[in-house]
C-alpha cells in the first residue's frame, strides 16, 4: 500500500469509456428467481428500475484479477492504493424504460476524485457518471461512488452503527446465505472474494462473514417498493451504504410514505443497526 497522490489519482477525473450489450432476457429472469419473484420477461418488457445494473458488466482476463478478485485498477478507474473498496452509493433517474431485446450502451465517465483522513485512516472516493441510452434516447442516469480505504488495525475500535428507524409502513425479512451471494456475484460477474471467499473475507479483511453485496441490497430496497407498487413506475432513487451486512445474520428491508409520491427505504440489521439508507421517488 503506497501513499496517496491526489493529484496523480484526480488526473483520471475526465476519462471516459462506452459500453454496449444486448439486453437479453436470461439475466432479467434468473434475477427474478434469485429474488423469488414469479416475474418472466420475454423480448419487449421493460427492465424493472435497477436491473440494467445486470449489463454492460466489464470482462476481464482471470490473470487481470488483483488479489481482491476485482479487475487491477488503472486503466478506467484510477489506481488508488488502498485495499478496501465498496460501492457507497448512487443516485438514480429513471427518464425511459430499457427493453429487453434493444441494444443498448452505457456511456461512463470518472467525475471526481477526493481524498479525506478520518479515524480509520485515509479515505478516497471516486464518483462515475453513467448513463445508458437506448437508439437515441436516455433511459438512466447516475452518480456512483466509490469509497476506498485502508484494512482497520487490530486494535482499532469498532465504530457504532446508526440504529434504524423503529416503525415502517411496509417490510420484508430476508434470509442471507453463501448461495445469494454467489447468484448475485455470478449475474454481475463480479469477482470480489469478499462475497463467496469466507477466509479471505474473515481472516484478510477481518470481516464478521461474507458480506452482502451493496448493490444487492439496493436492488431489494427497490424489489420491495415493486412489491407494495407493483404496476408504479419509478422516476428517481437514492442510496447509501451505512454499515455492511453478512450472511450469518438475517436482516429486514422496509418501506415508509413520505409527501409528494416519495418513499422512504432503509435496510436494518438483525442488531437493529441501520445498514443503507434510500429514498425513491413515484412517478
Amino acid at each position: 500500500m503506497g501513499t496517496i497522490d491526489i493529484n496523480h489519482l484526480q488526473s483520471w477525473q475526465g476519462r471516459s469509456e462506452t459500453r454496449e450489450d444486448l439486453i437479453a432476457a436470461f439475466p432479467a429472469n434468473a434475477l427474478a428467481a434469485t429474488l423469488d419473484r414469479d416475474d418472466s420477461f420475454e423480448i419487449g418488457d421493460p427492465l424493472p428500475p435497477l436491473w440494467h445494473w445486470l449489463h454492460f458488466l466489464p470482462i476481464h482476463k482471470l490473470s487481470d484479477c488483483g488479489y481482491d478478485g476485482h479487475a487491477k485498477l488503472g486503466t478506467f478507474l484510477p489506481p488508488v492504493p488502498l485495499p478496501r473498496r465498496m460501492w457507497a452509493g448512487s443516485r438514480l433517474n429513471f427518464h425511459a424504460p430499457i427493453k429487453i431485446g434493444t441494444n443498448a450502451r452505457r456511456h461512463s465517465s470518472v467525475h471526481s476524485v477526493t481524498h479525506k483522513s478520518g479515524r480509520s485512516g485515509d479515505l478516497v472516493f471516486v464518483t462515475v457518471v453513467h448513463e445508458v441510452i437506448e437508439d437515441r434516447s436516455l433511459c438512466v442516469s447516475e452518480e456512483q461512488d466509490i469509497v476506498y480505504r485502508a484494512l482497520p488495525s487490530p486494535d482499532a475500535p469498532i465504530p457504532t452503527p446508526k440504529q434504524a428507524p423503529q416503525f415502517s409502513d411496509f417490510s420484508r425479512a430476508i434470509h442471507p446465505d453463501p448461495i445469494l451471494l454467489f447468484r448475485d456475484s455470478a449475474l454481475t460477474f463480479n469477482g470480489h472474494r469478499i462475497h463467496y471467499d469466507h477466509p479471505f473475507c474473515t481472516r484478510t479483511e477481518g470481516y464478521d462473514g461474507l458480506v452482502v453485496h451493496g448493490p444487492l441490497l439496493a436492488t431489494l430496497m427497490m424489489d420491495l417498493l415493486r412489491r407494495q407498487y407493483p404496476d408504479t413506475d419509478v422516476a428517481q432513487f437514492e442510496f447509501r451504504a451505512l454499515a455492511p451486512v453478512f450472511d450469518n445474520q438475517c436482516f429486514t428491508v422496509h418501506g415508509r410514505y413520505l409527501q409528494d409520491h416519495k418513499i422512504e427505504l432503509w435496510i436494518a440489521r438483525e442488531d437493529g443497526a441501520l445498514a443503507m439508507q434510500g429514498k425513491a421517488r413515484r412517478q
